[in-house]
């Protein structure tokens, strides 16, 4: 039996329905992940750009754009235990280049930033007040790393009651084999895995309405 039939047979794999009340999340295209002048980072140049054209339209058609980073303080840096475990997280400290959203993003101020300490998005912020605020129906999350804070976003994402839809080409990750494999799981799981063009194309349609 193939991996695929196993999946089919549980139950798992059914399309997201799709709202009309999109909204983006950039999950940690910080310096911290994206320039490998920094041991955390790796080369995220293609799925920035990839993003980008989503976040550019978004925003150019009224729906929300969110950024998350993580930075700690001091206290936090030397106290949560994600941090003992994960310990190169530690050099992302408030103030320094490594929390800055990477300037290929081209985030304007019109765009909310989340400020997170953990893996997801959503856990210790007010992320899902804005989202519900909004009236937001159905989320597209991109941004870093696909296995850690990306995963971890759309798992919340769905447990807080929203579509979700995640274009691969967006996602970037230290690895191949770990982005693959987070990608399969979250498409059987969690989310409709899609790619920008597809996004796109289902943005302009609603915003020519």
């Amino acid at each position: 039996m193939t991996q695929e039939t196993v999946y089919k047979d549980a139950g798992f794999g059914a399309s997201v329905p799709r709202g009309s009340k999109p909204a983006i999340l950039v999950v940690d295209f910080s310096y911290g992940f994206s320039d490998t002048a920094y041991p955390t980072a790796a080369d995220m140049s293609a799925e920035i750009a990839a993003t980008r054209r989503l976040t550019d339209f978004a925003r150019s058609a009224g729906m929300p754009v969110i950024f998350t980073t993580i930075a700690y303080t001091p206290l936090e840096r030397d106290s949560l235990p994600w941090l003992k475990k994960a310990t190169g997280m530690a050099a992302l400290m408030v103030g320094t280049r490594l929390v800055e959203i990477d300037a290929a993003c081209g985030r304007t101020e019109t765009d909310a930033l989340i400020v997170k300490h953990g893996a997801s998005a959503f856990f210790g912020t007010n992320l899902a007040a804005i989202l519900t605020g909004a009236g937001v129906d159905t989320l597209v999350v991109a941004g870093a790393t696909t296995s850690g804070c990306v995963r971890a976003s759309v798992v919340d994402a769905v447990q807080s009651g929203f579509n979700v839809l995640v274009p691969a080409d967006c996602c970037a990750d230290r690895a191949k084999a770990p982005h693959d494999a987070n990608l399969y799981d979250m498409g059987q799981k969690y989310a409709d895995v899609t790619d920008s063009e597809d996004v796109l194309a289902w943005l302009k349609s609603l915003a020519s309405r």
